[in-house]
């Protein structure tokens, strides 16, 4: 883990957050639900622990909808502007957060791992060089480092566990 503190926030500055360290993975999807939910051509989050996010300022407003997996997909919301600032997972519950990358006071330090659902991108959209891009998704192991691997198996081992 890296002392590196990031802040970000909403559209209209109500919610205001930190976020501390690097990332475990960070994606960029393409697939129809992530255009649906997003009213955009992709979404880039960067995932962490949910302890490493610590709201400033304002509130949350929670929203289900369905994951590709089926289960509960919960995007967090500023409650005053609307602004998706977070989604939690059916796989890691509320131990593990999908930051929008686009919230970030400064996102130009964020970088993809990989793109993923390419088979679902418009087709006008053009993939960057050098990231790894899949049609569908892909095995951690195939994209990550170990380091960070352990840490997504610690927090898949604690929700298998009965927490978050």
């Amino acid at each position: 883990m890296t002392d590196q503190i990031h802040e970000g926030g909403c559209g209209c500055g109500a919610l205001r957050y930190r976020v501390e360290g690097e990332p475990i993975f960070v994606n960029n999807c393409h697939c129809n639900q992530c255009q649906h939910q997003t009213g955009s051509t992709s979404v880039v989050n960067a995932f962490y622990e949910g302890d490493r996010i610590e709201v400033l300022a304002g509130s949350f407003t929670e929203h289900e909808v369905k994951a590709g997996s089926g289960g509960p997909h919960v995007i967090c919301r500023c409650a005053q502007c609307g602004t998706a600032v977070l989604s939690y997972y059916p796989r890691l519950g509320r131990l593990g957060a999908g930051l929008r990358v686009g919230t970030l006071d400064d996102p130009s330090w964020v970088r993809p791992d990989a793109v993923i659902f390419t088979s679902e991108k418009m087709p006008w959209v053009a993939l960057p060089e050098g990231i790894p891009a899949f049609e569908k998704t892909y095995a951690f192991a195939d994209v990550l480092p170990p380091e960070r691997i352990a840490r997504m198996m610690a927090l898949a081992e604690r929700r298998q566990a009965g927490e978050g």
